[in-house]
């Protein structure tokens, strides 16, 4: 069975629990195994021994990298990504924060450009409320985008289409 890395930045639990949940509905269909790494207690370079790499951060107060991923951020400087495929995934709050939704995504999506990897994974904007988002590219969100503020009811159906998606484009059908 094929492998995929997860690696994701927790403030509140939150990011950490959608890893979970994205773990668990590819195991639910058997489709690959992914191996959970909190960025806080990992080095990035653990990423290298994949083809396949999902990454997940919650943007913070006005579009600002979660702190786990700051901290790191340089880290991606020094890794060759050529090859792989990179799908994001990113929580906000598209009421409180309308007018920067999500923008950390667009950040860690220049990083992983600049590095060689291929991004998938885009999401649509549809069923989304929110002024402004550097994270959209093309109408089209750079991850999958999830609210648990006021969206948290749609959480699991999103993911559950993310991962089938990502099995397409991942190759892994």
């Amino acid at each position: 069975m094929q492998k995929i890395g997860l690696f994701y930045g927790s403030t509140d639990g939150h990011t950490a629990q959608v890893a979970q949940q994205i773990q668990a509905e590819f195991a639910a269909r058997a489709l690959a195994t992914v191996e959970l790494f909190d960025i806080a207690e990992f080095y990035l370079d653990e990423m290298l021994v994949y083809e396949r790499v999902i990454l997940g951060m919650p943007t913070w107060n006005t579009g600002q990298l979660q702190r786990d991923w700051e901290a790191v951020f340089d880290e991606f400087d020094s890794l060759d990504l050529e090859g792989k495929r990179v799908a994001l995934f990113g929580l906000g709050d598209q009421i409180g924060y309308a007018h920067t939704f999500v923008d950390a995504l667009f950040f860690l999506a220049g990083k992983v450009r600049e590095q060689g990897g291929q991004l998938v994974g885009f999401w649509p904007t549809v069923g989304y409320t929110y002024a402004q988002s550097w994270a959209v590219e093309n109408d089209r969100f750079l991850g999958l985008v999830l609210d648990e503020e006021n969206q948290p009811d749609l959480t699991e159906l999103r993911i559950r289409v993310w991962v089938q998606q990502l099995a397409v484009e991942f190759q892994l059908l």
